[in-house]
Order: C-alpha cells, then sequence, then structure tokens
C-alpha cells in the first residue's frame, strides 16, 4: 500500500501542473477536475482505501492529457509572425536619381521608389514593372509552383511583394504605401479571422454545465435538509456524492477521445492541431477546394491539335512533337505524348538542328533544322514572328483560338517559317475519381464549392467537369472569407484546403483548414491540420474520422449519463437510511451498509474511466447513417448498458469491501 502522504503530494503535483487555459477554456470540466481531486484527497486521508491508488494515476492522465490537448491547440491557432518576417526580412535595392543602387529594408520603401531587382531575388514590394521582363515565381503567395511572366506595360506589369525573380531583370515601381501591401492586407485578415465553437462542443458544454449546476445547489441545499432531519452528513459524504453524480466520466474522457481522433489522423500522414480540429471535421457541411492542385492537376495536358490554314493534321502533329522536343516541361512533355501516343508519331532524326529555349522576351520556343524554322508559343508571339518573316495568317487562326480561351484552356500556336499550322489546345485536366469522391461528399450531406482565380467562364467549365455544387471564381483573399463568413453566418460549418499565403485568411476562419505540407509557412500555421502528403482530396478522410469521434463522444455521454442514475440508487438511500428506515426499499442492490455503499460507488466511479479509456481510443465503428438511426444505436448498445453495468459492479465492489472488512 503507497503511503498517503506520497499520494497526496501527487495530487498536489497534478493540481499544479494543470493547464490555466482549460480553465478559460472550459470552465465546467476544470470544476469537475478540481472537485474529483479534493474528493480523492478526502479518501486518502484515511488509510487503507484502495480507492486512492486508483484516482492517483487516472487524474493524473487525464490532467496531463488536458493539458497536451491545450499546448496542442496552442500551436494551432492562427499567426501573423510568419507573415510579418517575410516583409521585415527583404532587402530593397533602390535606385536613386542619380543612378546609385542603395539597400533599405522594404518596410521603409514609399510610394513611386524605383527598386532593382535581378534572377534570385526577391520583390521587396508591391509595384508595377517599369523596365524589362522576367519569369517570376509567385507561389509564396498563391501556392502554385508555375512561374509566370511579367512585364513592363499592359495588363501584366503588376507584381507583389514576397515573390521571387527566376530569370532577367526588372525594375519595379512600389505602388503601395507602407502598411497598405498585399502582405499586410493578409496580416490583417488573419489576425481578424476567429474559429466558431461546434454544434456538438457547445451542446456538450450546456449539457455538463447544466448536470453540473443542477448537482451542486442539490448538494449544497442536502446539508440544512440533513440538519432539519437529523441526518448529519460529513463533507466527504457530500463531495462523494457531487462526485459520483457529476458527469465526470465522459469529462475524463474528452481529452483521451481527442487526442485518439489526432492520432488517426497522423496514421493517415495528416498532423491535427487539437482534437476540436478533429471535431470540427466531423460537423462540417461546407467544403471548399482550390482548383489548382487539388481538383484539376494544375499542370496543363496537350489535349487536342487543330489544323488551320488547310493543313493536315498529321503535318502539324509532326510539327508540334518536333518543337517539343527540347521543352521539359510537363506542358511539353504532354505534347510529346500526344502525339506518339495518339499518332504514333517518333521523334523525328533532326541531326544536327538548333533547338530553341524558351524565353519570357519571345514567349516560345522550337527547333531549327533542315531548313524548318519551327515554333510553338502565344499566339501573339508567334503571329508577331510569322509576320516579320513576311508570312500570312490564317482567317481561322482567331477564331480557333478564341474557343479554345473561352472554353478554359490555353492555346499554342505552331508555325513553320512563315506557315502558321495550327493550335495545340493545353487545358488543366481534372483529377481522376474526383466526380466519384463528390459524389461521396454529397451522399455525406456535405455542399463543395470550386475557389479558383479563373474567370468566371473557365471556372464553370471546370465545375460542371469535376462535379462541384459551385464555384467562386475570379477569388480574392477577402472574397474567401465573405463567402466562409456568410456559411458559418447560416449555420454550417466549413472546412478548407489551401497552400498559399493568398489562403492564410481563410484558413484562419475554416472550421477546418487543411494546409499543404508543400505550400507557404503562413498556410500551415494559419490552418489547424496540416496534410503532410499535400493531397487535398485527402479532406474526405479527415471528414470520416471527425464523425468516428463524434459518434465516439456521443455513445460514451450516453453511457456517462446512464451510469448516474444507477449511482442514485447507491448514495441517496445510504444517506438518509438511518433518519429514514422506510428509504430501504429504494437500496435495490442490497448494499450492506451506508459507509460501503459511497465507498462501492466512489470506487467505480474512480475505475470506470480507466476500463472506457481503450473504447475511446479506438473509437466506435463509424457507419454512414443518419442521426435517428444513430441515436437508436446509441441508446439500445451504450443507453441499456450504461444502466446495468454500475448496478453490477457496484455491488460486486461491495461484496468485496464488506468482505474484506476495510469499512
Amino acid at each position: 500500500m503507497l503511503d498517503p502522504g506520497i499520494l497526496r503530494r501527487a495530487f498536489i503535483e497534478a493540481f499544479v501542473k494543470l493547464d490555466p487555459r482549460h480553465m478559460v477554456r472550459n470552465p465546467v470540466m476544470f470544476v469537475v477536475e478540481v472537485g474529483s481531486l479534493v474528493t480523492s484527497v478526502a479518501f486518502l486521508v484515511k488509510p487503507g482505501l484502495f480507492v486512492g491508488s486508483i484516482t492517483v494515476w487516472l487524474w493524473a492522465t487525464v490532467l496531463f492529457a488536458n493539458f497536451a490537448e491545450a499546448v496542442a491547440e496552442g500551436r494551432g491557432k492562427a499567426q501573423a509572425d510568419t507573415l510579418r518576417r517575410a516583409r521585415q526580412d527583404t532587402v530593397a535595392h533602390v535606385r536613386r536619381p542619380d543612378g546609385t543602387i542603395e539597400e533599405i529594408p522594404s518596410t521603409e520603401l514609399q510610394v513611386g521608389d524605383l527598386c532593382v531587382v535581378v534572377a534570385g531575388q526577391i520583390i521587396p514590394g508591391d509595384g508595377d514593372i517599369v523596365e524589362g521582363i522576367a519569369t517570376v515565381d509567385e507561389s509564396a503567395i498563391t501556392g502554385e509552383s508555375a512561374p509566370v511572366i511579367r512585364e513592363s506595360g499592359g495588363d501584366r506589369c503588376a507584381v507583389t511583394g514576397g515573390t521571387g525573380v527566376l530569370s532577367d531583370r526588372i525594375v519595379v515601381r512600389i505602388t503601395s504605401e507602407p502598411g497598405e501591401t498585399f502582405l499586410d492586407r493578409m496580416i490583417s485578415l488573419v489576425e481578424g479571422a476567429s474559429r466558431q465553437k461546434t454544434p456538438n462542443e457547445i451542446a456538450l458544454d450546456i449539457l455538463i454545465f447544466g448536470l453540473t449546476l443542477i448537482l451542486l445547489v442539490a448538494v449544497a441545499t442536502l446539508e440544512p435538509m440533513a440538519i432539519y432531519s437529523k441526518a448529519i452528513q460529513s463533507a466527504t459524504v457530500l463531495i462523494a456524492l457531487f462526485v459520483c453524480l457529476a458527469p465526470t466520466t465522459i469529462g475524463g474522457l474528452l481529452s483521451a477521445i481527442g487526442i485518439a481522433g489526432m492520432d488517426r489522423l497522423v496514421q493517415r500522414n495528416v498532423l491535427a492541431m487539437s482534437g476540436r480540429a478533429v471535431e470540427a471535421a466531423g460537423d462540417c457541411s461546407t467544403l471548399l477546394l482550390d482548383k489548382t492542385g487539388t481538383i484539376t492537376y494544375g499542370n496543363r495536358m496537350a489535349t487536342a491539335i487543330l489544323p488551320v490554314g488547310g493543313v493536315t493534321e498529321s503535318e502539324l502533329a509532326e510539327a508540334a512533337l518536333a518543337s517539343s522536343l527540347a521543352d521539359e516541361t510537363p506542358e511539353g512533355r504532354s505534347i510529346v505524348d500526344l502525339c506518339e501516343n495518339r499518332y504514333g508519331l517518333s521523334p523525328p532524326a533532326i541531326g544536327e538542328a538548333e533547338l530553341i529555349p524558351f524565353t519570357a522576351q519571345t514567349r516560345m520556343s522550337g527547333v531549327d533544322y533542315e531548313g524548318h524554322q519551327i515554333r510553338k508559343g502565344a499566339a501573339d508571339s508567334v503571329r508577331r514572328w510569322v509576320e516579320e518573316l513576311g508570312g500570312a495568317v490564317p482567317s481561322d487562326l482567331t477564331q480557333v483560338v478564341a474557343g479554345i480561351a473561352t472554353g478554359g484552356g490555353t492555346p499554342l500556336v505552331v508555325a513553320d517559317g512563315t506557315r502558321v499550322l495550327g493550335v495545340i489546345h493545353l487545358k488543366d485536366t481534372v483529377k481522376a475519381g474526383m466526380v466519384e469522391r463528390f459524389e461521396q461528399l454529397r451522399d455525406m450531406g456535405i455542399r463543395t464549392v470550386m475557389i479558383t482565380g479563373d474567370n468566371p467562364l473557365t471556372a464553370a467549365a471546370i465545375a460542371a467537369e469535376a462535379g462541384v455544387d459551385d464555384f467562386l471564381a475570379e477569388a480574392t483573399p477577402e472574397d474567401k472569407m465573405a463567402l466562409i463568413r456568410r456559411e458559418q453566418r447560416g449555420g454550417h460549418m466549413v472546412a478548407m484546403t489551401g497552400d498559399g499565403t493568398n489562403d492564410a485568411p481563410a484558413l484562419a476562419q475554416a472550421d477546418v483548414g487543411l494546409a499543404m505540407n508543400t505550400g507557404t509557412q503562413a498556410a500551415k500555421e494559419a490552418g489547424n491540420m496540416v496534410d503532410l502528403d499535400s493531397n487535398p482530396t485527402k479532406l474526405i478522410e479527415v471528414v470520416e474520422v471527425g464523425k468516428q469521434l463524434l459518434i465516439t463522444r456521443g455513445s460514451l455521454t450516453t453511457f456517462s449519463i446512464a451510469n448516474d442514475v444507477a449511482k442514485y440508487f447507491a448514495i441517496i438511500p445510504a444517506m438518509f437510511l438511518v433518519a429514514y428506515p422506510k428509504l430501504k426499499v429504494l437500496n435495490v442492490m442490497h448494499l450492506s451498509n451506508p459507509h460501503t455503499a459511497i465507498l462501492s460507488a466512489v470506487t467505480y466511479n474512480a475505475i470506470i474511466i480507466p476500463m472506457l479509456i481503450p473504447l475511446a481510443l479506438r473509437g466506435v465503428k463509424f457507419r454512414p447513417q443518419d442521426g435517428a438511426a444513430i441515436l437508436r444505436r446509441n441508446g439500445l448498445i451504450y443507453g441499456i448498458g450504461g444502466l446495468a453495468a454500475p448496478f453490477i459492479f457496484i455491488k460486486l465492489i461491495d461484496v468485496v469491501v464488506t468482505a474484506s472488512g476495510m469499512h
């Protein structure tokens, strides 16, 4: 038998380690835990009660679980620090009127400053390109890996601070005041985002708070009644009554259920920052998905070749294949595959050919061999090149190019010297199996919304092909936030996937923010889950795990409340049996005496939680059912089981205690 002094010190250490944030986040559970500790200490004062050693281990475990969950949830809270560092750590190379270059922090830039940015450097602030053309990596902002071309003049001159220049040299005129840049807007949106409590969390808090409050009032009024009836009750008995009848069972298992849900996600390579995040996934009814990389592959693939000006399809295919031999981009490889697989062509023997690489200036690539000058590229660039060589552009080219662009595709024009041969149709292809996955979500009562920066026509075409319920086109970070808040005001729980800095505010606002591991640090800090495989469609599995967590908690809550009914028949008759012998009829378990009845009930209360921990960790099996079917199942299995178990075990404990003479 452990020394009571050692046990009391263990309780004090466990109480000291109780996370104060848990008191703020869930004050009812804090009260229940403290009450349970006080009761355990009260019983430990009297040596020989084996319940003490059980409760030491039990409540130390519960407190540690609550502490771990609170710390994990604190880490998952959206942060703006990464965005601030991205803004503060960038150095700007400002060109002064006398031509000298001065290095200053990007936070000191003013509107009108001219910043020189070369390959390998970060653009220090929002602005317009006034000199040069370059390939820019915008993945730090958008999360999309494909670089884009930015050049002076036209509608492609705007650049965003925090993006990187991959090639060439540009001069950027700063257009945003300090504090009004894109990153500043993202910081403001992230700091203004807040996650709501889930309906199940609110309902459980109300249930626990209501039952605890009723019991507190009941216990407080029992002492005056006991004095009036001359059935004086000790403080230990009153505290034992409160602890036994308070919802301590489900309270003690909440963290175990949450951590088990987090562990099941880890097995799927998803890191959840808290059990609350997993729970929210089970309650989600609206799912927002990025188009690029989630619904579509994100790399444009060649799907067709369309000849113009009387050119045959085979001639165009041969030229397209030759022009793509030096193109190592996913688009170039897809053109080679299309020509080889659909038309049965083999790469031509081009001998001493001159390969023409793609550049931001020409926006074309190709090959020169045996008198041929084959080029493929943007329609306006190829048209201009052909005309400079003295060639003519077929009249049907404009119509074909416009048709591809209207349908959401990208046209690449192919020419051989002065002849325009036709157009390659590049398309962002919908991933295989997406239609079936969205059908699964629809069957689970989840509405899907595709988020994209494309124009409405392109977005509508891809949404129809993928089978999503709705779409948001030309979406800005503010648009995403507004959509999420609108859904939440309508009573919906919202889940979202994202990987870019521009997704960070929406990920912070969404009830479930699943960030991709390959995404930006800002996105990963704003979300409350991170997918290590960077597979956005995995959100379906996350929802299933969340629903299993809710079913498990509902089942154990039913069991816990049913338990309390049997405890009434153990403790209430025992308290007043001496003053009112007729209450013996309520002693349906035929417990030996009031003292053993109370001790047996408290002991049962202490051992039932560790007995249920394996079930809480394993979880109740998830079956896609409606709420009524789940309620019937819980009532039959865990309701009846919760009523029967205390009658059996409290009686067995009473027999053991009586036989051992511990009373």
